[in-house]
């Protein structure tokens, strides 16, 4: 069978987990795993399970939560700079702080702000938080990261890396069924190759990407 990684188009996934009918690849080059197609969620389902989050802007732990992201955000560009919050959910607390900080940050999400004009401009950076994990087509999603991001901007992920302490079967992150993708450190270092990012991971479970600027 010829098969490719949904994240860095790889070559030769091999199935590294199965439960039941849930079958997982793993990536050999970028080391990443992700769901077999034939059992993503629908629209229907995602949509239920994101409406049982309770992601309130008013609560003070999920603000703290949000920081490990917007904190360095905030330490690398200066203000007022244009963002973009990419799959802000029902609540962009996360735009909601980096506005206060003083950049404006505009919002996208397939299920609660699909409008595509925000798609239509680059942005100096975008967050991308509790994101990455849900991306069907992953290496479609960080084409159109970088075409949206200026030559210089930095694209923010937060999602929950794998490393080999995880019972990969037990692992709470992995059982939320619209998390279908799951990346590690190495992961993210290859897209960067593949993209001509540079790559810095400032805390656990945060990466830092930040588009080359090419001279001419």
């Amino acid at each position: 069978m010829d098969m490719h990684c949904r994240i860095c188009l790889g070559r030769d996934p091999e199935v590294c987990y199965q439960q039941g009918e849930l079958l997982y690849w793993g990536c050999p080059w970028c080391e990443a795993v992700f769901m077999d197609e034939s059992r993503l969620p629908g629209a229907r389902e995602e949509m239920q399970r994101y409406l049982e989050h309770r992601n309130d802007p008013a609560d003070a732990g999920y603000i703290r939560f949000l920081s490990r992201l917007a904190d360095p955000l905030l330490q690398k560009f200066s203000t007022p700079s244009l963002g973009l919050d990419y799959g802000c959910g029902p609540g962009p607390a996360l735009a909601m702080m980096l506005n206060e900080a003083g950049h404006h940050v505009e919002l996208y999400d397939p299920f609660f702000y699909p409008g595509k004009e925000s798609l239509q401009k680059q942005y100096d950076f975008i967050a991308c938080s509790e994101t990455a994990e849900h991306f069907h087509r992953p290496y479609r999603e960080f084409v159109l990261l970088d075409q949206l991001l200026r030559p210089g901007g930095g694209l923010g992920i937060m999602t929950c890396f794998l490393d080999d302490s995880q019972d990969f079967g037990q692992w709470y992150y992995r059982r939320d069924p619209t998390h279908v993708v799951f990346y590690r450190a190495r992961t993210f270092e290859v897209l960067a190759w593949i993209f001509g990012w540079n790559c810095e991971i400032p805390a656990p479970n945060v990466v830092l990407m930040q588009k080359t600027i090419l001279v001419p």
